[in-house]
């Protein structure tokens, strides 16, 4: 008997082999309609893969996570066909999933793909899905996988970094394509495809090697679906950080300044300050100091952090001084600089926990091609802190750093998140230092951690810094992409690198634990996705301008200035509109820059020490005394 266990512990039981689509269909015949993929022993699999011995299962539909990407890969695959039976002379390289669809990266050679072509393609995709023909996954020797693609340096690329017994192909209808695994059923369940966008891309990543075209698609079971994606896409479109970060004056970036590096405008630096002062606010009744360190740092401190050796040779390249040998780098992370301030004391137990809190700006040299906006950049602000603590002190830190984390979220109405444990790969150990005892404890007392806050968690294995696991907090933007922002940290390594100590109760040397910790993230990408989520409608109390004083005419602008000056008195800021314009275009221009309160005032207003209110989104609030506003404003900015 062959013994099946699935997700929620439950066996079935089978005589002889068993595929997981007869699992499914022992279960119920509606599932075994909806099953278009499956996880065997960890591994995602085609339904139709024999199970010979006893095995986890689990099922995947659409709904699952999973299941899309079986079908958005399945899907890349019926992209390649359609480009290869219009464009013969192209070589294929990767066409992968993506957390919203798929592409391929295609070498046209001399010729180019453009959007007016997406239309066709898009034609055969769907023409070729309806003959709903079978995939196919079969073994293939080195040798013979060389020959195919023998006129294909990409794929023999590929196929030369694999050994015999790794190598796969998958057919359907009239086409191939080197492939390890993990498709639908059929390509009739594909109902609808769009091909989202073209843009280069270097092979591999690698700006020395050739640019090719990314081909982007989505593809979906039901045209609904899609008509729903197009239509989140536009709302996606009119909420996007970088067109509502040039419209609301909040970022800019400059060529000459360097690509990847933003510039952050008046209202941006005060929407900015205004965060920092919220959070500067919570670490400090948690207990945190605040600390400064420089932009550079000699380049032996990253050699004992280890920073140079895992990410040296792709960041920026060190600073040569006028003295021989000397040599400095950009910052790319606070830690070892944090580690160098705990040195410069002396602490016993009863010192700890330390916690040091920085908005520290780091420096990495990520691709161009890989640059988007504020989301990824080449400087960027961590709200980043680093606590030393002792062992037994450990757990009840990372709770807490968790409830700060949650804390900031909710404040700032982030609640379409997923926590993710990101954990190091078991079988590519090399890319991480320390002793499999520490990372062992550090790994095991973040799930511990997530379990007692009882957060929904996922578990994601390679996705640790090289030094520690992480507790990431991935937060949507408006296309449903997740980033992260938050994380935690637990790291036994650094303390270990930077010989940091702290004297026990028993008088003897005992090495700290340090957490690492960044709530927001990074300044730049928690104000990419806060633009997205909220379309540039702030929160009140966050608002870079909270108010703007329109005068009916140019007679009553020295008692808007009076108005002005008693509202930044209480912390009000705004601005006052001297324009020579009408009051009704005063007032449309100011809700399209989203100022939350107009006040108009005029003649009547003048005479009583008044203001006429009107609030964003809700009209007029009636004629209030300048106290009466203040008061109101400020129960309504609470936070």
């Amino acid at each position: 008997m062959i013994k099946i266990t699935l997700p929620d512990g439950s066996i079935r039981e089978f005589e002889g082999a068993v595929t997981p689509l007869e699992v499914a269909r022992s279960i119920s015949e509606g599932l075994a309609r909806n099953t278009i993929s499956a996880v065997l022993n960890g591994t995602q699999v085609e339904i139709t893969t024999p199970i010979t011995g006893d095995a986890t299962l689990q099922l995947l539909t659409w709904n699952d996570d999973l299941g899309k990407k079986a079908f958005w890969h399945s899907s890349a695959h019926l992209l390649a066909q359609a480009i290869m039976e219009f464009y013969p002379q192209a070589k294929l390289t990767i066409g992968p999933a993506i957390e919203q669809g798929f592409y391929y990266d295609v070498d046209f050679g001399d010729e180019v793909l453009s959007e007016k072509d997406f239309e066709k393609i898009e034609k055969k995709m769907l023409e070729n899905a309806k003959k709903n023909t079978t995939f196919s996954l079969y073994p293939v020797s080195k040798a013979d996988a060389l020959k195919e693609y023998a006129d294909n340096p990409y794929k023999t690329e590929l196929i030369t970094n694999l050994n015999d017994g790794e190598i796969t192909f998958c057919t359907h209808d009239n086409f191939t394509d080197l492939c390890r695994g993990g498709h639908i059923p059929a390509t009739g369940i594909v109902k609808a495809v769009k091909i989202l966008n073209a843009a280069g891309a270097y092979w591999r990543g690698d700006e020395k090697n050739k640019q090719l075209t990314r081909v982007y698609g989505i593809s979906f079971p039901k045209q609904k679906d899609l008509t729903e994606y197009l239509e989140r896409l536009e709302e996606a479109k009119r909420r996007d950080h970088r067109k509502l970060g040039k419209e609301l004056g909040i970022f800019a970036f400059s060529e000459k300044v360097g690509a990847g590096l933003p510039l952050w405008l008046p209202k941006g630096t005060a929407l900015r300050k205004k965060l920092e002062e919220f959070l500067s606010a919570a670490q400090k009744k948690s207990g945190y100091e605040f600390v400064m360190t420089p932009h550079i740092g000699a380049k032996e401190l990253y050699v004992t952090s280890g920073h140079w050796d895992k990410y040296g040779a792709d960041s920026f390249q060190p600073i040569k001084t006028p003295n021989e040998g000397e040599e400095f780098m950009l910052k790319p992370m606070n830690c070892p600089h944090h580690c160098e301030i705990y040195k410069v004391g002396q602490w016993s137990y009863k010192d700890l926990p330390k916690r040091f809190a920085e908005f520290g700006t780091v420096y990495r040299y990520e691709q161009s091609g890989e640059l988007h906006g504020l989301t990824r950049v080449r400087g960027f602000t961590q709200d980043d802190a680093h606590i030393f603590c002792t062992p037994d002190q450990l757990l009840a830190e990372f709770e807490n750093v968790i409830d700060l984390t949650l804390y900031v979220f909710e404040s700032l109405g982030f609640e379409d998140f997923v926590t993710q444990v990101s954990l190091r790969d078991p079988e590519k150990k090399e890319k991480y230092i320390g002793s499999d005892e520490n990372w062992k404890k550090a790994e095991d007392a973040i799930v511990q951690a997530a379990k007692k806050k009882g957060l929904n968690y996922v578990i994601e294995y390679g996705e640790a810094a090289f030094y520690g696991p992480k507790l990431d907090f991935m937060v949507k933007d408006a296309l449903g992409r997740r980033w992260q922002l938050g994380t935690i940290q637990v790291d036994y390594n650094l303390p270990e690198r930077f010989d940091l100590w702290y004297t026990g109760s028993d008088g003897e040397k005992h090495r700290p634990v340090m957490i690492h910790r960044a709530p927001f993230g990074s300044m730049e990408r928690f104000i990419a996705i806060l633009l997205e989520n909220t379309a540039g409608d702030f929160p009140l109390w966050l608002a870079p301008d909270q108010f703007i004083i329109l005068p009916i005419s140019e007679k009553y602008v020295d008692y808007a200035k009076k108005v002005s000056q008693l509202l930044e008195n209480h912390d009000i800021c705004g601005l006052i509109d001297e324009r020579n314009e009408k009051t009704g275009k005063k007032i449309r221009d100011a809700e399209m820059q989203k100022l939350p309160f107009m006040l108009i005032v005029g003649e009547n207003e003048e005479a009583n020490i008044t203001v006429s209110v009107r609030r964003r989104g809700q009209g007029d609030l009636g004629e209030m005394s300048i106290e009466d506003f203040i008061n109101y404003f400020k129960k309504e900015a609470t936070i």
